[in-house]
């Protein structure tokens, strides 16, 4: 397995976050001993372009998909489909808290539009455009947990992260054969970017 850092993962950069709200029946599976948090029929999907940078401990391009879940009475975000390009994330990301990576060759272009692409070998996975728009004042802080299976048991991690939220338009296509198909149905229903932010994750 290829080295990795040792946590907490002290990492920077942008991120670029849709939200869908879901029907049940649509949502992807989440691991055992969590339940989707369900509110007239449908949950919370999120999906975001990550370009970790700066002084990160790692740098890389990332991909995921998650869904708002409970473990016990407690919020938590679940990570049910990720792709990186770089392996020490890649193995330390399993290793370390049982989020899924796989490997993916990403092209993001970064302007006043963001244009991101994945793909894995020959196929591609998604593609999404990004426009900024109203600007908030101020830093925004977030601290959340997220909940993964590791080594046969559910564990949650801790993340704490700080940046400049903006809100932004988005438009996302998968192909039919992407695990993410499902994130080209219907738009957003919010997206936002986060700008400069730091985040501290695990430990």
């Amino acid at each position: 397995m290829t080295p990795y850092p040792e946590e907490p993962w002290h990492l920077a950069g942008q991120m670029y976050l849709s939200l869908w709200l879901e029907p049940r029946s649509e949502l992807p599976a989440v691991a055992s001993g969590t339940q989707p948090v369900i509110a007239f029929g449908r949950g919370v999907v999120g999906a975001a372009w990550v370009v970790y940078e700066q002084d990160s401990v790692l740098h890389y391009n990332e991909l995921l998909r998650a869904v708002l879940v409970r473990h016990g009475r407690r919020p938590c975000a679940c990570i049910t489909d990720i792709w990186v390009d770089n392996e020490a994330s890649l193995s330390g990301g399993r290793a370390l808290w049982g989020i899924p990576k796989e490997m993916a060759r990403f092209d993001v272009e970064r302007a006043d539009v963001v244009e991101a692409t994945a793909s894995t070998g020959d196929r591609a996975l998604a593609a999404s455009r990004f426009s900024q728009s109203r600007r908030l004042p101020g830093q925004w802080p977030l601290t959340y947990k997220v909940a993964q299976r590791l080594d046969g048991r559910l564990t949650t991690s801790r993340a704490s992260s700080k940046g400049a939220l903006s809100f932004a338009r988005a438009t996302w296509t998968a192909p039919t054969h992407s695990p993410l198909h499902a994130l080209g149905r219907r738009p957003p229903l919010l997206s936002l970017a986060l700008r400069d932010f730091s985040l501290r994750f695990g430990g």
